[in-house]
């Protein structure tokens, strides 16, 4: 839910954007440095991986988050959740060392540092937050606090 209007015939919006954190550098596909990013640190080491995929699904009961995070180890990602309700999931796959007996003819597979932010709705339980990882596929899951319904007290009217 955003608040960016629907060309799909989707109709619903909300105050609440959870995308409105998602770190975008405009200048990451460019042979140059991007001015968010010190001059000597940043080239060819940031690449495709930095725009890692990850589903938002709510449920009746929690709020999940599925990563694609292939070929890495649970060591080499990060999930944190800093105080103003902000869910952060980030890592990095180093460069392969270089083998001195072989020649490189492609190199695809890409390498660097990716972090992806989210703002959390006031209905998630932050102190439960869980955290799993199999197959590539980082699963973060955020319980949902339960809507308690409002006491209703019928009124007797005198005549």
């Amino acid at each position: 839910m955003s608040l960016t209007p629907s060309f799909f015939g989707n109709h619903r919006s909300s105050i609440f954007d959870p995308f409105s954190l998602d770190v975008w550098d405009p200048f990451k596909d460019f042979p140059f440095s991007s001015p968010s990013s010190s001059l000597s640190t940043r080239s060819s080491e940031t690449s495709a991986f930095v725009n890692t995929r990850i589903d938002w699904k709510e449920t009746p009961k929690a709020h999940v988050f599925k990563a694609d995070v292939p070929g890495l180890k649970k060591e080499e990602v990060k999930v944190e959740v800093e105080d103003d309700r902000v869910l952060q999931i980030s890592g990095e796959r180093n460069v392969e060392k270089e083998e001195k007996n072989g020649t490189w003819h492609r190199v695809e597979r890409s390498s660097g540092k990716f972090m992806r932010r989210f703002r959390l709705p006031e209905n998630a339980k932050m102190d439960q937050i869980k955290a799993s990882m199999e197959n590539g596929v980082l699963t973060v899951t955020i319980p949902k606090l339960e809507v308690k319904k409002p006491d209703v007290k019928s009124i007797e009217i005198s005549s």
